[in-house]
């Protein structure tokens, strides 16, 4: 080994053209595959909310219907008021039984836009007691 040397290797240096080829696209194709991703979850987060609008609708209703009713209003009148604030296509029950005033109110909160009735939904519901006041 004398009078030999031995350099270390030389970086090969690529021109500047070469360095993004194979790059070139990605972002596009990787938007394309997260934005149909964002807008299923902003539409599954839309759905969310309004099913928990629905939910204080049905809790809302059943408490006006149950002091409606204990305070002795028809179950005709107390019905309408219930029908009023529950949210729309709710099934509503109101009867008396050993002198409380039981209401119920049920509904299902599907999915929205061109999914709606779709799926199973989500069975939304609440249910109030009130005694009954006076003779």
């Amino acid at each position: 080994m004398t009078g030999t040397t031995v350099s270390p290797p030389v970086p090969t240096v690529l021109p500047a053209a070469l360095l993004g080829v194979r790059e070139r696209g990605t972002v596009t194709a990787e938007t394309a595959v997260v934005l149909p991703a964002l807008a299923v979850l902003l539409v599954l987060c839309m759905w969310a909310i309004g099913a928990v609008g629905q939910q204080l609708e049905c809790i809302d209703a059943a408490r006006t219907g149950a002091r409606a009713m204990a305070r002795g209003e028809s179950p005709a009148s107390v019905q309408a008021a219930v029908r009023r604030s529950a949210p729309a296509d709710s099934v509503i029950s109101v009867r008396v039984v050993r002198g409380l005033a039981i209401v119920q109110v049920r509904a299902i909160a599907r999915l929205p836009g061109p999914w709606k009735g779709s799926g199973p939904g989500l069975h939304l519901g609440s249910s109030a007691v009130a005694e009954v006041e006076g003779p």
